[in-house]
């Protein structure tokens, strides 16, 4: 039901005022657990995606109109649906992304938690009547929707990111337009009907896709679309600042939820066991391909050999050498992965586990792969792996510790290990990230908690009150008595 009523049931069409749309072009969507084509997605051309920017245009005239309560409700009806039908959703994940079934229902779990959290908050966005300075006049200072809102979410978790990426915008009143991955469509136009299921209204939210080659084109014309007045991403640094240069040429306030390089410190007091394990999930879990994943843990002399024997322990526990590979979005990930540790070996760093000559049963397999020795001339030190590879160091004072954690363009999170709160927190104030989490792993993301980068890893929040604060604007109203 979730891929429409196409005239070809393997095409998934726009979701656009409310209905199926189907554009004139199509691309393959290759699936990595098979490496061929598991269905097409419509492809956007210009006139596709300023079709679904009118219909956002004309529904944010009513929608903005809607009051707290019937928002509140149908959202909790929407999430309650994607609970209804996470394993059918679930399904539609493994098979576009090639996500494990667990990392599927927690992607589901979390965006239902997500829509809860939003919907709860509704009620709270208010405006003030500040005490002016003639005590003839008085003022209010309204909250307003800006109107519509351009979200554009990747593939990695395409239940989460595409969620928080349209409820908080729609929750303040605005309207939507999701510019799905290409690598996802079929989740993101399943995540956007349930909505309309629930009862959001026609044009309130509208999913489009493009292909790779129209990607500027179609970007360009959207952040340029006079209707469209604030903008959300999320996905690499480098696309990202695209998209800032666009958004600051026409004047439009815009969310970046970047890169990272997660750093972990695991200090010389720190429960080893609790470190080994939190690490090796934070660093390979659902292969590396998570904006938070650890991908440098810095670790104090004194325990650095007991760590690595326990780090390579808690790996093989968890991803057995026996059991299925990590597997990524395609042959290219790989790829771009066995490059970086390519080059530092060449370098002089060591693997310290792992085989990334291996041939896996399938060409978008890896598994995890732990690095030594790396040094600052190497490629991997500083570039974001956005896979199942992590790089070890050995620290003997804070001081170094620090800056090896924060010698990096990234800042979106970090770890620290150690049984002083007192030493955690003082870790956690000078690490410059968004972030930090103490004896827990970087991947940490919840409704109750601001997320978001400082650096190249981006700047605004999405989440919490403070999230939901991004999508209104103040007015400022005066009278007379």
């Amino acid at each position: 039901m979730f891929l429409g009523d196409a005239k070809d049931a393997h095409v998934v069409p726009f979701f656009i005022n409310g209905k199926d749309y189907h554009p004139e072009r199509s691309f393959d969507v290759v699936s990595p657990v098979t490496g061929k084509v598991s269905h097409r997605c419509g492809a956007a051309t210009v006139s596709d995606a300023d079709a679904a920017v009118d219909a956002a245009a004309a529904a944010f005239k009513t929608w903005r109109r809607t009051t707290p309560a019937f928002r509140r409700d149908v959202f909790f009806k929407a999430a309650d649906l994607i609970q209804q039908k996470s394993g059918e959703l679930a399904d539609i994940m493994a098979n576009e992304t090639g996500a494990t079934l667990p990392w599927a229902l927690f992607n589901l779990k979390t965006a239902g938690e997500l829509i809860r959290d939003a919907a709860s908050r509704i009620s709270a966005i208010e405006g003030s009547f500040p005490s002016l300075a003639d005590p003839s006049s008085s003022g209010i200072v309204l909250r307003e929707p800006y109107g519509v809102v351009l979200s554009i979410a990747p593939w990695n978790a395409p239940y989460i990111l595409p969620t928080r990426a349209i409820v908080g915008p729609a929750a303040a009143g605005n309207t939507v337009v999701l510019k799905a991955s290409e690598h996802a469509p079929a989740c993101m136009r399943a995540l956007v009907s349930v909505f309309h299921e629930a009862g959001v209204p026609s044009g309130v939210m509208n999913m489009i896709a493009h292909d790779r080659d129209s990607a500027a084109e179609i970007t360009t014309a959207l952040i340029a679309n006079p209707h469209v007045r604030k903008v959300n991403f999320t996905g690499s640094t480098g696309v990202g600042r695209v998209i800032g240069r666009l958004a600051g040429e026409h004047l439009k306030p815009v969310i970046l939820e970047l890169g990272g390089k997660a750093p972990a410190i695991v200090w010389e007091d720190a429960d080893l066991d609790l470190a080994a394990q939190q690490c090796a999930i934070g660093a390979f879990l659902h292969g590396g391909q998570i904006c938070m994943s650890t991908e440098k843990i810095i670790v104090h002399k004194e325990v650095k050999a007991e760590f690595q024997a326990k780090f390579v322990a808690a790996v093989n526990e968890i991803f057995p050498r026996d059991g299925p590979a990590p597997m990524l979005i395609n042959e290219a990930a790989v790829q771009r992965n066995k490059a970086l540790v390519a080059d530092a070996t060449s370098k002089g760093a060591s693997v310290i586990l792992g085989d990334v000559d291996a041939n896996e049963s399938r060409a978008a397999e890896l598994r995890p792969v732990i690095v030594g020795s790396v040094t600052p001339e190497m490629d991997l030190y500083a570039t974001e792996s956005f896979g199942p590879t992590v790089s070890l160091y050995e620290v003997e004072t804070e001081a170094q510790a620090l800056e090896l954690a924060n010698d990096s363009e990234y800042g979106l999170t970090a770890a620290v290990f150690t049984e002083d709160l007192r030493r955690g927190l003082r870790f956690a104030r000078e690490i410059d990230s968004g972030a930090v989490h103490i004896n827990s792993m970087t991947v940490h993301d919840e409704p109750a908690l601001p997320h978001g980068g400082t650096k190249s890893s981006g700047f605004g929040r999405f989440n919490a009150a403070i999230g939901l604060e991004e999508w209104v604007r103040t007015k400022t109203v005066t009278f007379k008595h």
